[in-house]
């Protein structure tokens, strides 16, 4: 097996011990030793051949531990140093190689953290980062192509004892500055407030005790913070309706102030006001939006393609420009660095999948570093709920997902019959009686109807990562969506290669 097998677009992702699906193991302890002593040689090809220094982390999943020790072996056997973090959040392993830490008050080089997010129990991967942050898509297949050149010699077993090193404390103390700072009110800025937080037993739990109890907050009814990477309790994604239920009712149950959820490796949260009201997608994106609008007036917030009319609207309304662009969070934060570098002053991106990144912390997709924006807040006294009062809701929003029939499909090109499908739609829409395309858009096909046939928009792409094509549907209308849906359905009569049973599913509820 080829190394390129295992790529995800700007990660490698893969299968790491034996389930129930029966899906066979390609992640191993070797794979682990072959790639990180391949982004060795390729991080120290790129310092002039010296010898690196690169920091390892893991979030809580069964296999981390092996997949870390098999990827410091890589890395010794190739001449470089190492240092094991433990369990680690993935910004955090980002921010080694910008923060000083240590007795030497050294930056690392680079780092590795082995985390499959969201992802199932069995599965894991690996995260690469340098200074520039996170190694991009031709990065790493680079970087596999070298692991491929290793895969035929065996790592030497070798008698050096790998360092660990404390470096949270240090990522933590930088959190609490911020808060700090940002808020104004001495050293316990969050004195008087509740806040709990739910790490589905991923690397989160650290957030309560060397971020928020030090600043004084009440953590109690704080819950699954102990890493067990089997999730016991619920999948660790804020976008999960079990998790998101848990951490509501934590919330309410505890009267907490704020609650906070995050996913696996914390790179991503959500959060929960006293009310009960979910501040995920365009909710989180509005507030994030309102905080940075208030500090750099003017400025453009690039999101994904799926945000609402109502958030479009509520940007404009308090003075910024709001972009929408591809799905991705790779994709969002890429756009508006391409902004900046352009001229036109971007502090935000954010996907609705709570991926999200301010400029002035280093384009960093970090939902610990969101939830700090939203805490300065909370110490400087004001009222998150007020801040996004006049926020428009869509009446109704639906997300409907077409397996793609690959065995349908001539050639068996799925890139190019999503693109046949897409310019389709394309064409039809602009015969269909109130239906119009937008000037701009960036992915899929934007369909936006009149008040009398939708009153919204519709919004047909291809997957990122799956064959299947997601269908987005939004309207400020009771009916809104069965309307559009229905008219797409016609649209799409004939069209063998969508199993479209899920469209009739909402069509006939």
């Amino acid at each position: 097996m080829s190394y390129s097998e295992l790529q995800n677009g700007s990660d490698i992702r893969g299968i790491a011990m034996e389930n129930e699906t029966g899906a066979s193991v390609n992640l191993t302890k070797k794979a682990s030793e072959d790639l990180a002593g391949a982004f060795a040689l390729w991080l120290s090809a790129r310092n002039d051949n010296k010898k690196v220094k690169i920091a390892l982390g893991r979030d809580s999943r069964l296999t981390g531990k092996d997949l870390l020790e098999a990827a410091a072996r890589g890395i010794v056997a190739q001449g470089h140093e190492v240092c094991d973090f433990g369990i680690a959040s993935t910004p955090a392993m980002f921010m080694s190689t910008v923060l000083e830490s240590g007795d030497d008050k050294a930056t690392y080089d680079g780092s590795i953290m082995i985390t499959a997010s969201h992802l199932p129990y069995y599965r894991n991967g690996l995260k690469f980062f340098t200074k520039e942050g996170g190694l991009e898509k031709g990065d790493i297949k680079e970087l596999t192509e070298l692991a491929d050149k290793l895969s035929s010699s065996e790592t030497p077993v070798l008698d050096t004892e790998i360092k660990t090193c404390n470096f949270m404390d240090t990522y933590a103390s930088y959190l609490q500055e911020k808060i700090r700072e940002g808020a104004g009110k001495g050293d316990r800025p969050l004195e008087g407030l509740k806040i709990i937080v739910d790490a589905g037993n991923g690397a989160g739990g650290f957030y309560v005790t060397k971020v928020l109890e030090p600043l004084g907050a009440d953590t109690t009814g704080s819950q699954f913070l102990e890493p067990d990477g089997s999730f016991p309790n619920h999948i660790p994604n804020p976008e999960n309706k079990e998790a998101a239920e848990s951490i509501k009712n934590a919330t309410l149950t505890s009267k907490a102030d704020l609650g906070i959820i995050f996913d696996t490796d914390v790179d991503r949260a959500g959060a929960v006001l006293p009310s009960g009201k979910t501040l995920t997608r365009n909710d989180l994106i509005a507030i994030l939006s309102m905080i940075a609008l208030e500090q750099h007036p003017g400025t453009t917030i690039v999101t994904d393609s799926v945000t609402s009319d109502g958030l479009h609207d509520f940007i404009l309304a308090h003075g910024g420009r709001h972009k929408r662009f591809k799905r991705g969070y790779r994709n969002v934060i890429d756009e508006s660095i391409r902004l900046n570098n352009e001229g036109t002053d971007s502090q935000l991106a954010i996907e609705t999948s709570g991926h999200g990144a301010f400029k002035e912390n280093y384009f960093l997709d970090d939902g610990a570093y969101l939830m700090v924006k939203l805490l300065i807040e909370m110490g400087k006294g004001k009222k998150l709920e007020e801040m996004i009062s006049d926020l428009g809701e869509p009446c109704e929003s639906d997300e409907i997902r077409f397996p793609v029939l690959q065995d349908k499909i001539e050639g068996g090109d799925l890139q190019a019959n999503g693109d046949r499908i897409l310019k389709m739609l394309e064409e039809a829409a602009g015969s269909v009686e109130g239906w119009s395309l937008p000037e701009e858009n960036y992915e899929g096909v934007r369909v936006n109807a009149d008040k009398e046939h939708g009153d919204g928009w519709l919004l047909l792409r291809k997957s990122l990562h799956e064959p299947i094509m997601p269908l987005n549907i939004e309207s400020n209308t009771k009916g809104g969506n069965m309307l559009m849906a229905t008219k797409l359905k016609e649209i799409l009569a004939g069209e063998d290669t969508l199993d479209q049973s899920p469209l009739d599913a909402f069509i006939n509820k």
